[in-house]
């Protein structure tokens, strides 16, 4: 094989070791939500509380982003993926010991953990994977994010059935072990670590080092190091931003949080068909990773954010008209959650001026989002303890949608006028 096929072939290993390690991202996380009544039963909690279990990770995606790049700079990319598989695998186990105090630990370690791999996979899939290839791979990520989500969602609640809830979370540390093994074997077989300065680096041909942003590779959540000159605090596209992405993630993990538990108490579900239903809502956004990127890709600008904001409006108001159409108005909204990653960061990488300051907005807009998304899980839970329903939630999803879908124009607006040649 010459040195350009080289270059130009995939690395499989590094590739099914990626799409490994993503089941491990999104599904400890979310395991919890259909067994939320159990776990509140069992425990002596209310729904409020119970709320922090989906909480404490985003909570840690919020806080932790500068510090887990600052990790990953010292330890390697290789070395920093290994560590978030087995801070994974130890926060499931801390996780499963007798306690709310040992759940809420749990999870923030799981947070921590997932929060180092939400940093550094796309680091490795623009350091390793060819550049012709890089799109598929992360699409391929990003679906995958949503595999682990699926799987969890369909298959938590009939494991607890069976073995309880407590050892049915702890059931899914299997697929965080095949990860590390094999994520091991890859680093055993490169026998190298390269150092991570900050941003992702790519050779080329000739071998010197080369940078380029492309908006599908820093689809969220993928956290950058601050850059050192903030000028873009006082542009208002950057703020546009942050209020879009902080709205996409408060729907996400509000509805994430408690969609099992309105499916059975609205539609009088048993518990594993309640997370049957609520699987579609993650299952769809499989699609939807690699749709909308084919939408912004090849439609006219404005189709791609105007297919999002209907998909999130529809699910918004089917819930609260219809939710015994629940399965149809999930399906449509799991658009808008897989898709809105690569509008908000395509008009980011568009609006930047420089790589730098696209990695300072992409930090800042992820940290302002993921920390208003934290309060989503818990808000939920207190709004329908205090009105005994769902109707003050779903109202608030709705409020939501129409406050992203306003800020999410404006952002596309003011990123359009700022794009080269406009």
């Amino acid at each position: 094989m010459t040195d350009a096929s080289r270059r130009a072939a995939l690395p499989w290993l590094v590739v099914a070791g990626v799409l490994l390690a993503a089941l491990s991202l999104r599904g400890p996380i979310l395991a919890v939500t259909p067994v939320l009544r159990d776990i509140e039963s069992d425990l002596g909690i209310g729904s409020a509380a119970a709320g922090l279990m989906t909480t404490a990770p985003v909570l840690m995606f919020a806080l932790l982003t500068p510090l887990a790049a600052l990790v990953i700079r010292r330890a390697g990319a290789e070395s920093a993926l290994l560590a978030s598989l087995i801070g994974v695998l130890l926060g499931t186990m801390i996780r499963g010991l007798p306690g709310f105090a040992w759940m809420v630990a749990g999870m923030l370690v799981i947070g921590a953990a997932v929060t180092i791999g939400n940093v550094v996979i796309p680091v490795i899939i623009r350091r390793d994977v060819p550049p012709a290839h890089v799109g598929m791979v992360t699409a391929g990520y990003a679906a995958t994010l949503n595999v682990g989500s699926l799987l969890t969602a369909l298959l938590t609640a009939p494991l607890a059935e069976v073995i309880g809830w407590s050892w049915a979370l702890l059931a899914w540390s299997v697929i965080t072990v095949a990860g590390i093994l094999l994520w091991s074997a890859h680093m055993r077989r490169s026998g190298r670590e390269d150092r991570y300065s900050g941003m992702p680096v790519r050779r080329s041909e000739a071998g010197a080092p080369g940078m380029d942003l492309d908006p599908q590779t820093i689809t969220g959540p993928v956290p950058t190091v601050i850059g050192r000159r903030p000028s873009w605090l006082r542009r208002p596209v950057t703020w546009l931003l942050v209020g879009a992405f902080a709205g996409q993630t408060t729907i996400y993990y509000g509805l994430s949080t408690w969609l099992p538990t309105f499916a059975a108490e609205e539609l009088g579900l048993a518990p594993a068909a309640a997370g049957a239903v609520s699987s579609v809502y993650q299952g769809v956004g499989i699609v939807g990773a690699f749709v909308v990127p084919l939408l912004t890709r090849f439609a006219p600008r404005g189709v791609a954010p105007a297919a999002i904001c209907a998909s999130w409006l529809v699910l918004a108001v089917g819930l609260l008209v219809a939710p015994q159409l629940l399965w149809v108005w999930l399906a449509v909204g799991a658009i808008g959650h897989s898709g809105g990653f690569v509008v908000i960061f395509g008009a980011l990488v568009g609006v930047a001026r420089s790589d730098g300051e696209a990695a300072g907005m992409s930090a800042l807009v992820q940290g302002g989002g993921y920390a208003m998304a934290a309060l989503a899980g818990p808000g939920f839970g207190a709004m329908f303890e205090l009105t005994g329903g769902w109707t003050a939630p779903l109202t608030t999803v709705l409020v939501v949608s129409i406050a992203y879908c306003i800020l999410l124009a404006l952002a596309f607006v003011a990123a359009v006028r700022a794009s080269p040649g406009s």
